[in-house]
């Protein structure tokens, strides 16, 4: 039971992601805090995380738009130390009900379709890079700010699946670094990733099998409705 859980939690986020191209971390997080606590599931989930896209980007890599995405990345790494430091110094009890809020504010965001004004200064791409470095760091939940980006820069669905994955996998990459530099990637992390490597390859599989059959936009407002409750029940 210590890992059949996150296992299947694993699973369920690599096949989301795979099927609509965001969730893992989203859902990771929402779960693994409370099953192997907030010091092992932040550099966890950024290494699954990590394994995963790089799957992932060489499915999508015909659409991406390097120079969407290059600012964003850039910056996202100077804000990736700071939630990294944070996650050693803030009692976990406000991390999870920060990481609550983060989470159950952009499942709300996404199920409402709220529009946003178009963002076409270059300087937004900056603001969200490094906004989305910090919550990354911390919470490896980089992906909200990204994708409301996207949404606000009306990014065409096959370019905005694929700019994700590419920001995500560069994210991810040193999120990771930074993870490893502060010694957040114990022993005990790398146990729960060996055992959930073959429910990573699963999920990865039926996602990309599955997307012919389920209809993506109805099973994203699953996930999304499922992140509002579980964000909330981080936060309280």
């Amino acid at each position: 039971m210590q890992y059949l859980l996150p296992v299947i939690v694993i699973f369920f986020a690599a096949f989301t992601q795979s099927l609509s191209g965001f969730g893992v971390a989203l859902i990771s997080m929402a779960f693994l805090p409370g099953l192997v606590g907030i010091h092992t599931a932040t550099p966890l989930v950024a290494v699954v995380a990590l394994t995963l896209e790089c799957f992932l980007l060489w499915r999508y890599h015909a659409d991406l738009n390097l120079r969407a995405v290059w600012p964003i990345a850039l910056t996202s790494a100077f804000g990736i130390p700071l939630g990294a430091w944070a996650l050693r110094g803030v009692d976990e009890r406000i991390f999870l009900a920060v990481l609550g809020a983060v989470i159950s504010a952009y499942a709300l965001y996404a199920l409402l379709e709220i529009r946003l004004p178009q963002l076409r200064h270059p300087i937004w791409a900056y603001a969200v890079g490094l906004l989305a470095g910090v919550i990354g760091g911390a919470y490896n939940t980089s992906g909200p700010p990204v994708i409301i980006y996207g949404n606000c820069r009306g990014w065409p669905p096959a370019e905005f699946k694929s700019n994700l994955q590419g920001f995500f996998l560069i994210n991810s990459l040193f999120v990771v670094a930074n993870h490893a530099l502060l010694h957040n990637i114990t022993p005990a992390v790398w146990q729960h990733y060996l055992w959930a490597l073959p429910a990573l390859g699963l999920g990865l599989w039926a996602g990309t099998r599955m997307d012919r059959y389920l209809d993506p936009q109805r099973f994203r407002k699953l996930v999304l409705a499922l992140l509002v409750v579980m964000g909330v029940r981080l936060m309280f």
